[in-house]
């Protein structure tokens, strides 16, 4: 994964539901640190990892179905 990357981001504590932010690093301590646009300016948010959902706007390459990736 490369960071900074283009995300969508859905917390309900916050109440953000597919809200686009930058994913600019994910914390040892289980934070995913992101720069989100409020009002017209940029914020520093850190959300926690097990209340978030990430979604990446950068879609996966699609490789032929016969090949075999390791992950």
């Amino acid at each position: 994964m490369d960071l900074p990357a283009e995300v969508q981001i859905s917390n309900e504590l916050i109440g953000m539901k597919g809200a686009k932010a930058t994913l600019v690093a994910v914390t040892p301590q289980g934070f995913y640190e992101l720069r989100v646009a409020f009002n017209g300016r940029l914020h520093k948010v850190l959300l926690p990892i097990a209340a978030t959902a990430v979604v990446f706007r950068q879609p996966e390459a699609e490789f032929p179905a016969d090949v075999e990736i390791e992950r």
